[in-house]
């Protein structure tokens, strides 16, 4: 049976819509470096490529941080424990600002053998390491901008994040086209002037989130109570429920850049093609990104507003299955519109070869199958199974799939098989297909919900 409570899908569709829209802007700023970037030059293209898969294991590990944040917080959201909810945040921002830091100093103290991890062609590491050397320091704007949107997302707060990140594109897009091309008088930076584009966007980015925090939250009282010195009680709880999360964000960070490196080590048009054709799959995939994070709100506060699991377990089932479905309907949708988005968007990459063009149009046909996959157990797991306290699930799931098969048959496909590069971006993405069992399975047996009580 499906949910017939229209309030839910109410609050499931204010949160989703908001949430879809808030990531496709956020993504628009790294599509705005690609495309720009693509018509001025495809070695600049690579180079960024290249940083980006650096800034994905730092990003993907920040989402955790923020997804371990949604757990704690939306749970106390439904308690009522605001006190609680800010302890948590608290806790948040000293981790990631800490992992910031460490990222800044590694791309301080070798930008080019960062850079090198990802391709050996000379010009490539020159325009990575310029792209570098000045976007390092949005790293720290990055994190707690985004770890504080991940509280306001926690106690239903999303509209903010959606304001924030148009207000970030406009100016990273503006900058971009001026410092690029070196527009109205200004220098010709390239790759450098997109890096300087970014920096400001997350700047902006994280400024927008403190005065909004400051002067109109009415929920989180920031301004009243900013953050402490390290919470320890708070910080454990957040890193007892959080590490697997952290580690499934990490490990999927590490896997996607080694995946990047498979390309980027086959010739410069795969690499060139896989950053145009995953820069469209990201926008499109923020259709399962939004549902994940909609539903592990609905869920966290669902199991919070409870007295006990088993009183909240029939209305869990009625609410997962629900979002199944749904999940499958997104699933159709988001293959259908990569599918005939995939030629409009190629043609604005003027600067790619005729290969590099063929290519990332035969990457797209591969993902819109293996998309569908990503639409359904992507949410079930991470939005679902996850916000109801079983993240190692997740990360078991992971070291299966992606270390012990989709890496290793990857790497045999590239180096040994020499097969074509189409066979081998299909090699890299079949867990998409093969998770969709172990969700189902997982999410339907609902041992993974958990209540958590309030901090000590």
């Amino acid at each position: 049976m499906l949910c017939r409570d229209k309030q839910f899908y109410r609050s499931f569709f204010s949160l989703y819509i908001v949430l879809v829209l808030h990531q496709i802007i956020t993504l628009g700023v790294n599509l705005a470096d690609n495309v720009m970037i693509g018509s001025y030059s495809e070695d600049a293209l690579a180079g960024i490529a290249a940083v980006n898969q650096i800034q994905f294991v730092f990003q993907q590990i920040i989402m955790g941080l923020g997804d371990a944040t949604v757990l704690c917080a939306s749970q106390f959201w439904g308690q009522k424990n605001l006190r609680d909810i800010k302890r948590i945040m608290t806790a948040a921002l000293w981790c990631g600002g800490a992992v910031a830091l460490l990222l800044f100093a590694a791309a301080a103290l070798s930008p080019r053998g960062m850079v090198r991890l990802f391709s050996d062609a000379p010009e490539v590491i020159e325009q990575g390491a310029a792209y570098l050397s000045v976007v390092k320091y949005s790293y720290l704007f990055f994190a707690l901008s985004n770890l504080l949107l991940a509280a306001l997302r926690s106690v239903e707060t999303v509209r903010i994040g959606f304001f924030t990140a148009l207000s970030t594109l406009l100016i990273n897009c503006s900058l971009n086209y001026v410092l690029i091309f070196g527009r109205f008088g200004a220098p010709e930076w390239g790759a450098r002037g997109a890096a300087v584009g970014t920096l400001c966007a997350r700047a902006a980015e994280l400024g927008i989130v403190l005065v909004y925090l400051l002067f109109f939250d009415k929920k989180l009282a920031f301004r009243r109570s900013p953050p402490r010195p390290v919470d320890g009680a708070a910080t454990l709880l957040l890193l007892r429920k959080g590490w697997a999360f952290v580690a499934v964000s990490g490990m999927f960070g590490v896997s996607t850049a080694l995946q990047t490196a498979v390309m980027g080590h086959l010739s410069k048009a795969a690499i060139a093609a896989n950053s145009a054709a995953m820069a469209l799959f990201q926008m499109m995939k923020v259709m399962a990104v939004g549902a994940a994070a909609a539903s592990a709100v609905m869920i966290g506060k669902t199991i919070g507003e409870a007295e006990s699991e088993e009183a909240c377990l029939p209305k869990i089932k009625v609410i997962t299955r629900t979002l199944q479905v749904m999940f499958l309907v997104i699933g159709a949708v988001m293959s259908l519109g990569l599918f005939l988005l995939r030629v409009p968007v190629l043609k604005l990459y003027s600067s790619l070869s005729d290969t590099a063009a063929v290519y990332a149009d035969r990457f797209l046909l591969v993902l819109c199958v293996t998309g569908f996959g990503t639409a359904y157990q992507m949410p079930t797991l991470a939005g679902i199974v996850r916000a109801g306290g079983d993240g190692a699930f997740l990360l078991k799931n992971d070291i299966v799939s992606i270390w012990l098969i989709v890496l290793p048959l990857s790497f045999l496909a590239a180096f040994v098989w020499r097969w074509d590069p189409v066979w081998v971006v299909l090699c890299l993405n079949s867990d998409q297909l093969f998770k969709c069992a172990a969700a189902a399975i997982k999410c339907n047996r609902f041992h993974w919900l958990k209540k958590l009580r309030a901090i000590g």
